[in-house]
């Protein structure tokens, strides 16, 4: 497994709008219908990496610890499906119902909606305030696999802690590390493919 940082979007910025399917019930999701009062959590993971897999109980302890204090999740999967077919729509959805996601699991066919939030690995975990502007970027906390650091979601709990006590973030946010998204091969002029 590659070891790929966050490339951390700079703070203040404005949540990318989007519109994606959600592999478990094929509606259209858009990041207003997952905003939350308070915030709203953006998440990038996927279905077959071992870092994804190291912290899923502990996002879905976050979800429903935090989202009935007002904040929004969604979590959006990336990755090329030609060769990562483990990270298809249907094994999103036995993922999803599996590990009991109480948020909506988003596919990103044409990988548009990772390249505008910078997403460079999974998990790649982003907040943004009630005006959709980020103030945390980064890890869920120190823990990775073997590392043997419990899972505890340390970083990202304090970041949505300090949006419900009023209290300023943290500016020495670390990044999150975990393979690094799948990207397709692009084109060339000659046809051929190029890899990233």
């Amino acid at each position: 497994m590659a070891n790929t940082e966050s490339k951390m979007l700079p703070l203040g910025t404005k949540a990318p709008d989007f519109i994606l399917i959600d592999a478990v019930t094929n509606n259209p999701v858009a990041i207003k219908d997952v905003r939350g009062k308070k915030g709203t959590v953006v998440m990038f993971i996927c279905n077959h990496c071992p870092f994804v897999k190291h912290v899923n109980d502990e996002i879905v302890r976050i979800c429903n610890d935090y989202r009935v204090t007002g904040f929004g999740f969604v979590a959006i999967n990336s990755n090329d499906i030609i060769k990562y077919p483990q990270d298809s729509p249907l094994q999103m959805w036995e993922t999803a119902r599996k590990n009991d996601y109480p948020f909506p699991y988003l596919f990103d066919e044409t990988q548009e909606v990772a390249k505008a939030y910078h997403a460079a690995c999974t998990p790649d975990f982003y907040l943004f305030d009630a005006d959709l502007r980020l103030v945390y970027r980064g890890q869920l906390d120190n823990s990775r696999p073997g590392n043997g650091i419990p899972v505890n979601g340390r970083n990202l709990r304090e970041a949505l802690d300090n949006i419900l006590n009023n209290n300023p973030q943290r500016k020495d946010q670390k990044p999150s590390m975990g393979c690094n998204i799948k990207w397709k091969s692009p084109l060339t002029p000659e046809g051929g493919t190029t890899l990233l």
